[in-house]
């Protein structure tokens, strides 16, 4: 996750919908709530938890520069990749609608494929 002056926030969960949900209308204390974190710059799947937090530790542990090398392979632009996730109406959250994540989630997946099929 990142702001408007790309400060970076590297984190995992089980549900990359519903998270981006929560740190967009800055419903859990701490530090994304505190500096903004409300842009999707960059994500990754994997289905074992343990890889998911190895690489996370491992991710946490590069300097600046590679990290946003790792975002603008992907997301040149900065782009929030969740922008569009979420119905306008306030109604639309994450728990109303589970049949909208995974599509959400499917068409997420399939753009940063089209985005490194392009660069690659």
């Amino acid at each position: 996750m990142t702001n408007r002056s790309k400060t970076l926030y590297v984190g995992i969960t089980n549900d990359l919908v519903r998270r981006v949900y929560e740190h967009k209308q800055k419903l859990i204390d701490g530090f994304t709530k505190k500096y903004n974190m409300t842009w999707l710059a960059y994500f990754e799947e994997t289905n074992d938890a343990r890889s998911a937090i190895a690489r996370e530790k491992h991710i946490k542990g590069w300097l600046r520069i590679k990290k946003i090398t790792l975002i603008e392979t992907v997301n040149p632009s900065w782009k929030d990749l969740a922008e569009d996730w979420y119905r306008k109406d306030s109604s639309a959250s994450p728990q109303t609608c589970p049949e909208r994540n995974k599509e959400i989630l499917r068409f997420a997946q399939n753009d940063m494929k089209r985005r490194n099929d392009k660069k690659g």
